[in-house]
């Protein structure tokens, strides 16, 4: 049986916002992305302060390597941008909506 309970209005309205397949796996990716506690904390400095590396190392208490590690899978999903001052790559999130994001999320979880 092919029965739908919603109405066609409503039916029409869902298939005509599903996003595309290729917006899913986009949207899957930066949600994996997200999904790792590292990266989360590695986000959550970069929601106060562009840094480099070294202070990113430092104050998340997580060593260079991983945090290099992790910044480049940030990067390719597209939350954090890089600028090069001289010979130090600066990190900050990318301008936009993942600044609002990270903040909704973050309210979202502590309003238990």
């Amino acid at each position: 049986m092919n029965t739908m309970l919603l109405d066609s209005l409503t039916a029409a309205k869902v298939e005509n916002n599903l996003p595309s397949a290729n917006s899913l796996g986009m949207l899957a990716d930066f949600f994996d992305a997200l999904s790792d506690v590292t990266r989360l904390k590695i986000v959550s400095a970069l929601a106060v302060s562009t840094m480099c590396v070294t202070d990113l190392s430092r104050l998340t208490a997580i060593n260079q390597t991983t945090v290099s590690h992790q910044l480049r899978i940030l990067k390719s999903a597209r939350i954090v941008d890089s600028t090069r001052q001289g010979k130090v790559l600066f990190y900050s999130l990318k301008e936009g909506e993942i600044p609002r994001i990270m903040s909704a999320a973050v309210g979202a979880v502590m309003n238990d």
